[in-house]
């Protein structure tokens, strides 16, 4: 697979997305998750993508026993900062310094690694300067237990005033076809600054793969059923707008998530996508998309299915907002 570069960092073209193989997306398999994350690496999808939120510590220790005899072959990126989810959105962060470093430790011994590649802040303290943030974080790159470092979720200026303390090397934020506020708002300024962008949900939570009966009928427990884009009248229209794609994929001769990922893959050099799953056959085929090829006139076609604003209903609860684009 070909190779982005994000700052300084390189990293495979799509990455792998693992928070699915312990949380939200209902039951997963340790077994065969991990049989996941080496048929990624099989593929060269070598940019492993994880928290320490998910599943509670669950989903970093997975990754640890996947990569614990090919961590050569990995890029490693983890996240800390939010200590729990309340829930309806509702998140406790912390970004002190002294949280900074307990986080790390703890996250180092889960993995079973001594270095972590790219480390996040996985949402910002408003109540902690993010320059005393990033300048704890600067100071593990300084100790060797990190390489490059991240922010997720923060808006322009945050993110401008924390690379000025130290070089960010990747901005993790929604970001797809059907979610296209961040390309307005701060993709400008990352790409000014040199920053890499990582787009999480780049198929839309789901809504830009070939399962609309799924997004019709999902099961009780998937967290999309408290999101406003799966609710009631909002549903029926972005199912709608989806079938666009769907139409479109069609045509061009591909799946629809890989007409999503080759959309977000063309909008800049920089970029690469962290798609999720716990199943070997849909990393397959989000896998093959890096070598989908869209000429002009497709993108604009796409981009003019699924027109800015048209999505209905915000991405998160009125609560979740609230810890974005701070």
């Amino acid at each position: 697979m070909d190779k982005r570069t994000l700052g300084d960092l390189e990293v495979s073209a799509l990455g792998l997305g693992c928070m699915g193989m312990s949380q939200v997306y209902g039951p997963a398999d340790d077994t065969e998750s991990i049989g996941v994350v080496h048929r990624a690496i099989e593929l060269g999808v070598t940019f492993l993508d994880t928290a320490d939120v998910y599943g509670q510590g669950h989903n970093e220790e997975l990754v640890g026993r996947a990569i614990a005899d090919r961590r050569d072959r990995v890029v490693l990126a983890t996240k800390f900062g939010i200590r729990r989810v309340v829930g309806g959105g509702v998140v406790e962060v912390d970004g002190s310094p002294e949280y900074v470093r307990e986080a790390l430790d703890r996250s180092l011994a889960r993995l079973g690694v001594d270095t972590i590649d790219l480390y996040y802040l996985h949402r910002r303290d408003p109540e902690v300067p993010i320059e005393d943030t990033v300048g704890a974080m600067a100071e593990l790159v300084t100790a060797g237990k990190i390489r490059h470092l991240g922010l997720s979720e923060v808006n322009a200026e945050t993110l401008r005033a924390a690379h000025a303390v130290h070089p960010i090397a990747a901005l993790q934020s929604e970001y797809s076809l059907f979610n296209r506020d961040f390309a307005d708002t701060v993709l400008p300024t990352a790409l000014e600054l040199g920053v890499g962008v990582v787009p999480y949900s780049p198929v839309g939570r789901g809504m830009l793969t070939g399962d609309l009966d799924t997004m019709r009928n999902l099961p009780d427990d998937d967290f999309r059923r408290g999101l406003p884009q799966f609710q009631g009248e909002n549903l029926g229209r972005n199912i709608a707008l989806a079938e666009r794609v769907h139409g479109l994929a069609k045509t061009l001769g591909v799946t629809p998530v890989q007409v999503a990922l080759a959309w977000l893959l063309a909008q800049d050099e920089h970029i690469a996508p962290i798609p999720g799953t716990k199943r070997v056959a849909y990393l397959e085929e989000n896998a093959a998309a890096a070598g989908v090829t869209l000429n002009p006139d497709q993108l604009a076609e796409i981009t003019s299915a699924v027109p800015a604003g048209a999505v209905s209903g915000a991405r998160y609860t009125p609560e979740g907002l609230r810890a974005v684009n701070r």
